[in-house]
């Protein structure tokens, strides 16, 4: 099994659709993947039609009680798809939990009680740095930073590269990390200059190529599915698409790469 997480210190970088479109490309492959939601608002729990208020077991239960994961995942109507809700009080965790011992690696410790077989889980992480991210990080054996190709989003990178070096230097192991140019307009001239300061400056970690801007992703999230079920063929599928294969071929597995794909997410 491995965790992916989906993390930046900025909201509306595009992280839950990441999250979602990412699992539900590893589950049409055959895959199983548990998608985390560890946000207190609640969007990819949200998206998926569970209401954060009401639903029964959240990833909060696993942090609070120390309940087992097992009774709170749920299935969603994506087949091989699962989801482990969120719920709004996630935010009072920081205040509840503090210091306590092992409270950094309670979500760690849930995953290895996983009593189905999972194997993937994809973290989408909120935009601020506390217990919650401090958690995800500590599971991660993959980190993938998205990041919108406008200027003010590389403050919030430039956060995320500094709570990851502290992260580094506590576990003493260095999270592979891959950063996503996303909801790139090449019509504009901020995002143009925007990837190629990203280039610039992220030379090392940064993936070739980059998810645009796809209206569809807004249709796909009103009928409450992946876009990947309500247009295989969308210019933001085929994008991801090359992620998937590009990560897959960094962690070692065969990733389905399509050379016309490639070509056309190169040209968007």
């Amino acid at each position: 099994m491995e965790t992916w997480v989906i993390a930046n210190q900025k909201g509306g970088v595009g992280k839950t659709t990441t999250t979602l479109t990412l699992g539900a490309l590893l589950a049409s492959r055959g895959k199983r993947v548990l998608i985390v939601d560890l946000d207190p608002h609640a969007s990819l729990t949200a998206y998926l039609k569970f209401d954060p208020d009401t639903a029964e077991g959240s990833v909060y239960e696993i942090f609070l009680s120390g309940q087992s994961i097992n009774k709170n995942i749920k299935e969603t109507n994506i087949s091989n798809l699962y989801l482990l809700s969120a719920s709004p009080a996630l935010a009072t965790l920081d205040r509840q939990l503090g210091t306590q011992q092992g409270a950094g690696i309670a979500l760690k410790k849930a995953f290895s009680q996983l009593a189905m077989e999972v194997d993937y889980v994809l973290v989408d992480c909120p935009p601020t740095l506390g217990i919650l991210m401090v958690n995800a990080l500590a599971a991660a054996d993959f980190l993938i930073i998205p990041v919108q190709t406008e200027f003010l989003a590389l403050k919030g990178l430039e956060r995320m590269k500094n709570t990851l070096a502290m992260i580094t230097r506590a576990r003493k192991i260095t999270i592979p990390t891959l950063i996503v140019p996303s909801l790139y307009d090449r019509r504009t001239r901020a995002g143009r200059d925007t990837l190629e300061m990203l280039r610039d400056i992220y030379t090392d970690d940064l993936w070739d190529l980059v998810i645009p801007i796809d209206t569809q992703f807004r249709d796909a999230s009103k009928k409450g599915v992946p876009l990947t079920v309500l247009n295989s063929h969308a210019r933001g599928v085929i994008a991801f698409e090359a992620l998937l294969d590009t990560i897959l071929h960094m962690r070692g597995e065969e990733g389905a790469w399509r050379e016309a794909e490639i070509k056309e997410v190169q040209s968007l």
